[in-house]
């Protein structure tokens, strides 16, 4: 397949012990698979040297730095200069997060929930770094957090997983974010998300796994993994009307015009 034509998984964690005994191996399948690119997540800052290490180990891999809502309470209370002090310890560093609201299961108090997601976006202002926004049954607090620290002065993000409801993804539009797409995009009882996808700017979308979990069809209730991301994407070419190859190039081109510091350093790789 011609670099044209190769995917990239936006959201996966391939520092979760699931990964751990055959992370070459599951790389390989991505590869394998069409998938040119993998952005490997951070949901603690204790654990960030090990999400780093295995992004300077792969060389089409990148990483971000933050803390995940459920860990809001329990990682330690950072400001968004020591966060931006951490992306700039290597380029593999392009984004921040995810960070941001899940009232789904509150494992952390809503109110350090909202502390580390504005630490995160005042870190995302300052360092012009993408934002990578986790937000779950918080959809209107949600956008109302992004629109008051977009007023503070514009940074770039996206709404990760995206899978709810329509005015959560067309005003993170409206403030020049992007929209990134899951497996959920292809369970049968996912037609609502669908009907919203179809109407979403193809230059706006973004594809992922958020492996290990939420396996597409037809690998529904297997370990996700990137090479799985193919099949969000062959769902979203349907959805759109287009070919495979049309959504790959478009959301391929997408990653890498929303996180700058990733398509500077593959300019310097030649790559």
């Amino acid at each position: 397949m011609s670099q044209g034509g190769l995917l990239v998984d936006s959201h996966c964690h391939l520092d979760f012990d699931d990964f751990t005994d055959e992370r070459a191996q599951v790389l390989a399948r991505a590869r394998e698979a069409g998938v040119g690119w993998m952005l490997t997540i951070g949901t603690r800052v204790t654990a960030f040297d090990g999400v780093l290490a295995i992004a300077e180990q792969a060389e089409n891999v990148f990483c971000s730095v933050g803390i995940h809502p459920h860990e809001a309470a329990r990682e330690p209370s950072l400001t968004a200069e020591h966060l931006v002090r951490m992306a700039a310890r290597s380029p593999k560093v392009v984004g921040f997060g995810e960070a941001g609201l899940d009232y789904y299961y509150d494992h952390s108090p809503r109110e350090d929930q909202r502390r580390v997601f504005r630490t995160h976006a005042a870190a995302a202002r300052e360092a012009q770094l993408p934002l990578i926004v986790h937000t779950r049954d918080a959809d209107e607090e949600t956008l109302q957090i992004l629109r008051e620290e977009q007023s503070a002065g514009a940074f770039p993000g996206l709404i990760h997983c995206f899978s709810t409801g329509r005015q959560l993804a067309e005003g993170a539009i409206d403030l020049g974010m992007y929209i990134s797409l899951s497996g959920i995009l292809t369970f049968p009882r996912a037609e609502t998300l669908r009907e919203i996808v179809r109407d979403l700017p193809l230059e706006r979308l973004l594809v992922e796994t958020d492996s290990p979990y939420l396996a597409p069809v037809p690998r529904r209730g297997k370990r996700n993994e990137p090479a799985f991301v193919a099949h969000t994407a062959a769902k979203l070419a349907e959805i759109k009307g287009l070919s495979p190859e049309e959504v790959a190039r478009a959301t391929t081109e997408n990653f890498f015009r929303l996180f700058g510091k990733a398509a500077a350093l593959q300019r310097e790789s030649g790559a």
